[in-house]
């Protein structure tokens, strides 16, 4: 299958020009089917607010901070996230955590590189501030769970594995992690198993701390990062005694990212879609300029 030319005489895969159109697809079939046979607690009117709110705060952003056009993509697959995970009973805060998610992306950023995953941000935020938003576990039923795998562990192969590392690392810990604890318990195995077929927890694994404009540069950056987040889940929920480890884990451990990255070099990523844009000034977003300009570290690196 052929894509958009990207010079004379060339073309790019469909796969290499942006893998966030695969990741759109499946979550999109993820939440409509869950919205008609799983009896999933978002209705179309929570559905649109979100995704509405998604899209109108990455169309203000940009035109705030510069961007050449309106890029749609990245806002969709965190309004698609929100949609499975954000739970709360007033919607005026599920269209907060959309505005905050996205907005996130734009101011909070260190060289050039924003440092939270938008959805992890915007959930983390709201559960702390308001105490009346929370996360759905993701518990599906083993055929969806099973399913939702399968199409996630797709999007590996879509983008050529990319970040796999950073998501077959996590899992990997995570996993040992589970199965050690019942080991020394003396847990039967069906428990570590049954924590394993959580349906939020591939969610996170494959679209939110797998996310590649907030993972460390390098690769054994982005497996150290791996790790980190893994244990710190850990802690939190058998420590701490507390719920959604994932996502406290990562917002902390995104904080460390910079320094990972000063300490374990890498080559910056770009969407294998993006293009350089025209002359757009002191306004241009910090990542389309670093794309056209990329630094001494990056060219050596390349």
């Amino acid at each position: 299958m052929r894509g958009a030319e990207t010079g004379p005489g060339r073309s790019q895969p469909l796969t290499e020009q942006d893998p966030r159109l695969y990741q759109i697809a499946v979550l999109a079939a993820l939440l409509l089917y869950g919205m008609a046979w799983l009896d999933f607690d978002v209705g179309p009117e929570r559905t649109m607010a979100i995704l509405g709110t998604a899209l109108a705060t990455q169309y203000v952003c940009g035109r705030i901070w510069g961007l050449a056009a309106f890029d749609p993509r990245s806002a969709l697959i965190s309004g698609l996230s929100l949609c499975l995970l954000c739970r709360t009973n007033e919607p005026l805060l599920a269209v907060a955590t959309a505005t905050a998610a996205i907005a996130s992306k734009f101011a909070l950023r260190w060289r050039r590189k924003h440092v939270f995953n938008p959805t992890n941000f915007g959930l983390v935020v709201m559960m702390l501030v308001t105490g009346q938003v929370w996360v759905s576990p993701g518990q599906w039923g083993s055929a969806a769970t099973f399913g939702f795998l399968m199409a996630s562990a797709g999007c590996l192969v879509v983008t050529r594995a990319r970040r796999a590392d950073v998501t077959l690392v996590f899992l990997g810990t995570w996993a040992a992690l589970l199965f050690g604890r019942s080991m020394w318990l003396r847990e039967p195995v069906a428990v570590p198993i049954h924590r394993l077929e959580s349906g939020a927890l591939i969610l996170f694994a494959f679209f939110m701390i797998s996310d590649p404009k907030t993972t460390p540069d390098s690769r054994v950056g982005r497996m150290l990062f791996a790790g980190l987040v893994a244990a710190g889940a850990y802690v939190v929920q058998f420590v701490l005694f507390r719920t959604n480890g994932f996502l406290w884990s990562l917002a902390v451990a995104s904080l460390l990212v910079p320094v990972i990255d000063w300490l374990l070099p890498g080559r910056r990523y770009r969407w294998p879609s993006a293009v350089a844009p025209t002359e757009t000034g002191l306004g241009a977003h910090p990542d389309r300029e670093r794309a056209r300009f990329p630094s001494a570290l990056e060219r050596s690196s390349a």
